[in-house]
């Protein structure tokens, strides 16, 4: 395989999964105006709008769709960098894609009283996916050429 193709392989599953993510975070948001607006007890989830689970809530559905948004800039960027290595584009696909342990976690805590073991492991390689695509990006991005 031409390094090139490997290139384009290493971002394709952050912008799938990103994509999926974003999707599903979107339905998320689409699930918390219901209970704002339409459910029964609508009053009660107003009402808590900056407290408890309602404001977690909020923080998992924009957590996730910022880190969706994250690794579909991570997949085109690193799809970009044929010249960098596969290892390092690799690490850093794979940090992204963990960095949605984020979100997943938040609301771990929220619906199955999960500790925030994973909110911390996922800002943890959210941080670190971007801080190496800054890295990678900067070292190997006028050495890159598109190819069709």
């Amino acid at each position: 395989m031409h390094k090139g193709e490997n290139a384009m392989k290493t971002g394709r599953y952050n912008v799938g999964i990103g994509l999926l993510t974003m999707s599903g975070f979107m339905f998320y948001g689409f699930l918390l105006i219901y209970l704002r607006d339409f459910a029964p007890d609508k009053e009660a989830w107003s009402a808590s709008y900056a407290v408890g689970k309602h404001f977690e809530a909020r923080l998992a559905h924009v957590h996730g769709n910022l880190f969706a948004l994250l690794n579909l800039a991570l997949g085109f960027v690193l799809a970009r960098l044929a010249t960098a290595s596969d290892r390092a584009r690799s690490i850093t696909a794979l940090l992204g894609l963990a960095g949605l342990l984020m979100p997943v976690g938040i609301l771990g805590e929220v619906y199955l009283g999960l500790p925030p073991i994973l909110v911390l492991l996922g800002a943890v390689a959210m941080t670190a996916s971007v801080i190496a695509g800054g890295v990678i990006s900067l070292r190997h991005w006028g050495e890159t050429k598109v190819t069709s």
